[in-house]
């Protein structure tokens, strides 16, 4: 019997039961379900990065896109919220379009 004691998506208790098979859940307080988006969003993260294939890699950031919009809810914004912090960012500041790659800067 795997132990798995990760936070897992909501069908995922309805999908093992159509595989009949049984499982223990239980509901997280406000503090501990913070705390294991953020394990998960780790873990996705680097599920992202060993992706081999664009599929697969784009596959992981609908996963990671996901995590950020639950932990946007934990924190008490809707994922608009956190695109239009973004996108003021990058208007301020710029996105990553350009490929620039920062060597060292000389203090004169």
């Amino acid at each position: 019997m795997p132990i798995y004691n990760k936070l897992v998506r909501d069908r995922i208790p309805a999908i093992i039961e159509q595989a009949g098979k049984t499982f223990t859940t239980r509901i997280l307080d406000a503090e501990e379900y913070r705390k294991e988006l953020q394990k998960k969003a780790f873990e996705e993260l680097e599920e992202y990065v060993q992706s081999a294939t664009d599929e697969a890699a784009l596959e992981e950031l609908a996963d990671v896109l996901e995590i950020i919009r639950a932990l946007a809810a934990c924190h008490g914004a809707s994922i608009e919220q956190v695109e239009q912090i973004r996108t003021k960012k990058a208007e301020e500041r710029g996105g990553f379009r350009e490929k620039i790659f920062l060597v060292e800067v000389h203090d004169e």
